[in-house]
């Protein structure tokens, strides 16, 4: 498949900083970009498919507090860590409350760097596998969510009752059936709106960093922490803390966690003071916790004081009435997003979209949806804009509808299921990658944005597939 290299955003008007913030990350295996104010890291941003900025806060021009707000608005996902010295530090924790995903103070050293970026790095990985992207304004939606099944409805009958309440809710079910989105809908249509709605993928945090990831620490309590910091639970005071994969929490740590959820309250690693505060907690898992419990791993004191209320969402394939009306919100969703005007699904496309199984639930729904639309040059979605799983194995290995440049990738007379399987992969590789091109007329940095890697990864796999000759790429 396309090799993909995480694209790391270095905004600050230190020269010096800059060169070894790259350096640095770039020995990490990084593609690294560099901007001198927010200005320019905006541009950036709008220009290439960026997974981490890394930002510092006093800048001329635009500062980093200015490019955090604008750079959410567009992507809302996107992390972002504030570099601030000792006098700004209040001001990182404001950013903190406005969604950037953490700080680094002045000095500071590369294992630190290195912790915090992979780490951002892979919270929005997971967030990806596993939470759909908010939906919002949908006509017909409730709560921000689409769809009518009698599942749906039923946890719509519970998000009326304790959405505006301080208990505590567990959300199970499977990877990508949406549990951020309930999470979000539990505080957007609370008396807690207005305050902070800190999330944390237990799963993303190494387990010896998990207890000052929530709690905070003081300075002095631990090699590098050279200034106190905040933890989510403070960050989150009046707000809601919503706790992904709770079942990833070591079991060391549980009690603690069981302490402050019971006393409201605290003490930060290194410190003595206790910290009361007023946070409503929502958690979510994919895994069953009473095999947990059984197997040593979960505490069952920790999981009673967790699941007051209880919301399972159902899997896709369990709601396959609801797919039309998603199918028809990503379609719009696509269109307007990526510039395309497709009017509609066709019959045949829209059957086999209902019978797929969906093992990756709504998240691979909205990917496919998004290829499809990408790839569509016609006024319906056909069966031939539909990936090869849901056409059926006998479709990878067919020639692409409009050609494609890539009939010169034969069959193999002998060989076994191997042979095929990568000769039909390179065939669609380079089909993608050809109408990815076509769509933004060869500008190469475009497509890259389009098929979310790196300009210099679709570079690499152009030259791999023959595309490089001739394509008429541009950079700009």
């Amino acid at each position: 498949m396309l090799p993909e290299k995480k694209q790391v955003l270095i905004v600050d008007d230190e020269p010096n900083l800059r060169k070894i913030l790259a350096a640095q990350l770039s020995r990490d295996g990084y593609d690294v970009l560099l901007a001198e104010d927010g200005s320019e890291g905006l541009a950036l941003l709008r220009e290439h498919h960026i997974d981490l900025v890394v930002t510092d806060l006093k800048m001329p021009k635009v500062d980093g507090m200015t490019l955090l707000r604008e750079a959410l608005k567009e992507a809302p996902d996107l992390p972002i860590v504030m570099i601030t010295a000792h006098g700004t530090v209040d001001t990182a924790v404001e950013a903190l409350k406005l969604g950037a995903f953490d700080y680094l103070t002045k000095p500071f050293d590369k294992d630190e760097v290195r912790q915090v970026v992979a780490k951002a790095l892979r919270t929005r990985q997971l967030s990806n596998e596993e939470a759909t992207q908010e939906i919002r304004d949908v006509p017909g939606a409730r709560f921000g969510i689409v769809g009518e099944s009698t599942g749906l409805t039923d946890i719509y009958s519970v998000l009326e009752r304790v959405a505006d309440s301080p208990t505590t809710v567990l959300i199970t079910g499977e990877s990508g059936t949406g549990k951020e989105l309930v999470a979000r809908a539990l505080h957007d249509h609370s008396s807690r709106k207005g305050k902070p709605f800190i999330k944390v993928n237990c799963a993303a945090i190494p387990k010896e960093l998990i207890e000052s990831e929530l709690f905070g620490y003081e300075r002095g309590a631990f090699t590098g922490a050279v200034t106190s910091k905040p933890g989510r639970f403070e960050l989150a005071n009046g707000g809601t803390l919503f706790l992904d994969e709770i079942g990833e929490i070591p079991v060391e740590m549980q009690v603690k966690l069981l302490r402050a959820l019971q006393e409201s309250e605290f003490e930060r690693v290194g410190g003595i003071k206790t910290i009361r505060v007023d946070v409503r907690l929502v958690a979510a898992t994919n895994r069953d916790l009473k095999k947990l419990i059984a197997a040593g791993v979960f505490r069952e004191d920790l999981f009673y004081r967790l699941n007051v209320v209880s919301i399972r969402l159902p899997a896709l394939r369990e709601r396959s009435s609801d797919i039309p009306l998603l199918v028809d919100h990503f379609l719009a969703k696509f269109n307007e997003r990526l510039k395309k005007d497709v009017k509609g699904v066709e019959g045949e496309s829209l059957d086999l979209l209902s019978a797929y199984s969906w093992p990756g639930n709504i998240r691979e729904l909205e990917n496919v949806m998004e290829r499809a639309v990408l790839f569509c040059d016609a006024q319906k979605l056909r069966v031939e804009d539909l990936p090869v799983e849901l056409r059926g194995i006998s479709q990878s290995v067919a020639p692409p509808a409009d050609g494609g440049g890539s009939g010169d990738v034969a069959l193999p007379a002998e060989g076994g299921l191997k042979e095929h399987v990568k000769v039909a992969m390179t065939r669609l590789e380079r089909d993608i990658v050809s109408r990815a091109l076509k769509q933004t007329s060869g500008n190469v940095t475009h497509a890259a944005r389009l098929l979310k890697i790196s300009r210099k990864g679709l570079q690499l796999k152009m030259k791999e597939l023959g595309l490089r000759e001739g394509s008429g790429e541009k950079s700009e």
